[in-house]
């Protein structure tokens, strides 16, 4: 499996963004996902999570309320919709399988204040 995100950029404090995560080169569809995130000079962290149908999400407390994570099956993707940005969002977001066993290359978020 190929997970590729995209959608970073830079944006103000109190802003949105979205991420996406595009997978090929598997059933994406039997895949649950997860969002992580790295801060410079920070461990990598986790963000968020959803099961394999979108029925089942989970977040990190750090941004529960503010980030969403949603997924599309027929289009092998799924997003990481967040909102009321702070600058301690700043970080590569990275895209992974369930279990860990595939991630993708990540897409740099950057919060101004």
């Amino acid at each position: 499996v190929q997970l590729q995100a995209y959608g970073g950029g830079l944006v103000q404090a109190g802003g949105s963004l979205r991420l996406s995560c595009a997978a090929s080169g598997g059933t994406f569809s039997t895949y649950a996902m997860n969002w992580f995130r790295q801060a410079p000079g920070k461990e990598r962290e986790f963000v968020g999570h959803i099961n394999w149908n979108g029925g089942s999400t989970n977040y990190a407390d750090s941004v529960k309320g503010r980030f969403t994570i949603s997924r599309d099956n027929a289009k092998n993707t799924v997003y990481l919709q967040m909102n009321s940005l702070k600058p301690e969002d700043t970080a590569v977001y990275y895209c992974a399988t369930g279990g860990l066993q595939y991630w993708g290359k990540g897409t740099l978020v950057t919060v101004s204040s």
